[in-house]
């Protein structure tokens, strides 16, 4: 379950849905210290208070500004990115608003050119050595990255990334040329995010068709993510229409909501996600 920033739910009506999962089974939770700057993992430890914390595995993230004003050319340096300063700061207060004492998978957002590499391998082993992490991946890094990151976790005798978590569905495949090879090679886990393209694979969005009355893309500010005239969206529709059949789509019945029969297999196919 990922647990995000694109909606506009209530504390109590988030939390609901994620006791709600957890009582489904689903025992895997992912956020970021980013997502709705902060407010996603307070609703996560929120959720999990009252003795759910052991029932799940715990994933968050750090790496972006918190601060939205300032942007991520603005404001201090020190408080974003993959420095050890800042991770070291934002392990804490990612603890507190999830009111844990340990992050199960604690994650590299994305890669940055600033930092060395081997200071943010450094200092993510001793958070783990401190028992505040349990294991530490990265997301939506290059193939490349990730290959310098367990060379120089070999080299120095550091901590090494167990994950990555990249992009993919049946509209997104360039890491199958590389970086699945690549997590293949080292024994990472692989967990894709966007699984269903974004909602493009869910089948509720067809050429010459009127978006969904309740759909989140109608409230979204972003032009290129709504304008369904744009010729990116044009070609994920023509995309669409050749992966999903026509009347398919994500259905709701007693026992919850049915996925879309090609996306999910897809990605159960491949080893490493």
């Amino acid at each position: 379950m990922m647990f995000g920033a694109w909606g506009e739910s209530d504390h109590d009506t988030s939390v609901g849905i994620i006791h709600h999962a957890l009582d489904a089974g689903i025992n895997f939770i992912d956020t970021a210290d980013v997502y709705s700057q902060g407010e996603s993992e307070t609703i996560v430890g929120k959720a999990l208070a009252g003795g759910r914390r052991d029932d799940v595995v715990l994933a968050t993230k750090f790496h972006a500004p918190m601060d939205v004003a300032k942007g991520e050319q603005g404001g201090d340096p020190n408080q974003r990115g993959n420095s050890r300063r800042w991770i070291v700061t934002e392990v804490e207060n990612s603890l507190r608003r999830l009111q844990t004492d340990w992050i199960d998978l604690y994650q590299v957002h994305r890669p940055e050119r600033d930092t060395d590499v081997e200071e943010t391998l450094s200092a993510l082993t001793d958070l783990q050595r401190q028992g505040k992490i349990r294991a530490f991946g990265c997301s939506t890094f290059p193939a490349h990255e990730v290959v310098e990151a367990q060379w120089v976790s070999e080299r120095r005798g550091l901590g090494r990334f167990v994950a990555e978590q990249p992009p993919y569905s049946l509209l997104t495949r360039g890491v199958e040329h590389d970086l699945l090879p690549v997590a293949e090679r080292y024994g990472m886990g692989v967990l894709p995010w966007s699984p269903l393209g974004g909602g493009w694979l869910t089948g509720r969005y067809r050429k010459d068709a009127e978006l969904p009355v309740s759909h989140r893309r109608q409230s979204m500010s972003t032009r290129g993510r709504s304008d369904m005239s744009l010729p990116g969206n044009q070609a994920k529709l023509d995309a669409v229409d050749e992966i999903v059949p026509p009347g398919v789509t994500i259905t709701r019945n007693d026992e919850g909501y049915v996925p879309p029969a090609l996306s999910d297999p897809f990605l159960r196919r491949r080893r490493t996600a």
